[in-house]
C-alpha cells in the first residue's frame, strides 16, 4: 500500500485483538481516506486492511470517482505485503443504494460518438472499465470478507458476487435492480451469481423480476453463509472470520483463493492440472513445517510468524 494510505492505517502491528476492539478500531466515521473519496481505509488489525464504501449522505451510491478509486485500492492492496485479507463494508445505514443514478446518468444515457458504431465502441469501454472494479476484486488474491447491512441493491449485488465470503445482518436484503431501470446487468451479477447460488431457478426469478431476497432466504441459499443480529456483531463476526485467515501462512492462503477462482471456471482436470503445476514450486515453503510445528507442539497458528508475501 502506498505511504499516503498506509500513513492513514489505524491499529497496531501487535498480535491480532479481540473481534470487538478491533471493530471500534475501524474508520466509522472519519470520512474517506485521501487520496480516495469514496473508500475508507483502515487496518483495525495485525495483517487485516478494512475497506469501507464511505458515502453515507448518499446511501453509499457508487459514484463515477467510486469505479476508478476500487481498482486503484484493489490493486495496491494485492500488492501491500503486511495484507493478508481485506474486510468490505458500508458506512451509515445500509451497504449500498447502487449505481448513483444522477452522477453517472450524462455518461450512460448520452454516449459520445459520430455514428451508431463509434458510439457503441466507445460504450464498449465504459461497461469494460466498469466491470473491472468489481473482477479487480477477484483478482486480488487476498480473501475478501464482505459484511453486508440493510440494502443492498443493483451494483451492490454485483460487487458481493466478486467476494469470497458474504455474511449479512439479519435487516439485510439483496435485489437485482437492473430490469427495473430498463437494462440487464452487465458487471458481474448474470455472470457470477449462477455459480455462487447454484439454483437456474432462483437467479432466474431474481434477474427478471427484481424481487427481493432478505436475510434468511440468501443464507438457504448460499448467498451467504452467516447471518449476524445487528451492525455491530456483523462487523465483529467478520473480524473474527478475517483473524482467522490472517493468522495462515500467506503462501497457503492465496494459493488457494486462486486455485479455487481457477476451479470454479474450468473442468476438474483442468483444475489439478493447475492445482500440480501450482503447487510444485509452492510446497517449496517453509511454512509448511512452520505449520505442521505448530500442530505438534498444540499451538495456536496466531502464535506462529510467517514471512512477509
Amino acid at each position: 500500500m502506498n505511504s499516503i494510505i498506509r500513513s492513514a492505517f489505524v491499529g497496531s502491528r501487535g498480535l491480532w485483538r479481540p473481534a470487538l476492539n478491533a471493530v471500534r478500531a475501524m474508520s466509522a466515521s472519519g470520512g474517506p481516506t485521501p487520496p480516495f473519496t469514496t473508500l475508507a481505509i483502515s487496518q483495525p488489525a495485525t495483517h487485516i486492511t478494512h475497506v469501507e464504501l464511505h458515502r453515507p449522505e448518499k446511501r453509499n451510491a457508487m459514484n463515477q470517482a467510486f469505479w476508478s478509486e476500487m481498482v486503484d485500492c484493489f490493486n495496491q492492496i494485492a500488492q501491500d505485503p503486511e495484507c493478508r485479507v481485506v474486510v468490505f463494508s458500508g458506512a451509515g445505514k445500509l451497504f449500498t443504494a447502487g449505481i448513483d443514478l444522477m452522477d453517472m446518468a450524462s455518461g450512460l444515457l448520452r454516449p459520445e460518438g459520430d455514428d451508431t458504431a463509434r458510439i457503441s465502441w466507445k460504450v464498449r469501454q465504459t461497461i469494460s472499465k466498469y466491470q473491472e472494479t468489481f473482477s479487480v476484486i477477484e483478482k486480488c488474491p487476498k480473501p475478501v470478507v464482505v459484511a453486508v447491512h440493510g440494502a443492498c441493491v443493483g451494483a451492490g449485488v454485483d460487487m458481493i458476487t466478486a467476494c469470497d465470503i458474504r455474511l449479512c445482518t439479519q435487516d439485510a436484503w439483496f435485489q437485482v435492480k437492473e430490469v427495473d431501470i430498463g437494462l440487464a446487468a452487465d458487471v458481474g451479477t448474470l455472470q457470477r451469481l449462477p455459480k455462487v447460488i447454484g439454483s437456474g431457478s432462483l437467479v432466474n426469478e431474481l434477474a427478471l423480476t427484481a424481487r427481493k431476497m432478505y436475510a434468511d432466504e440468501a443464507k438457504s441459499s448460499g448467498l451467504v453463509s452467516r447471518v449476524f443480529p445487528d451492525k455491530e456483531t456483523l462487523m465483529a463476526g467478520a473480524m473474527e472470520v478475517a483473524g482467522e485467515i490472517a493468522c495462515r501462512s500467506p503462501v497457503a492462503v492465496q494459493s488457494t483463493k486462486i486455485n479455487l477462482i481457477f476451479s470454479r471456471d474450468h473442468s476438474v482436470r483442468e483444475g489439478l492440472d493447475f492445482a500440480a503445476t501450482w503447487n510444485m514450486s509452492m510446497l517449496q515453503t517453509d511454512d509448511l513445517m512452520k505449520s505442521a510445528q505448530a500442530a505438534l507442539e498444540k499451538k495456536s497458528l496466531k502464535q506462529v510468524l510467517f514471512s512477509k508475501l
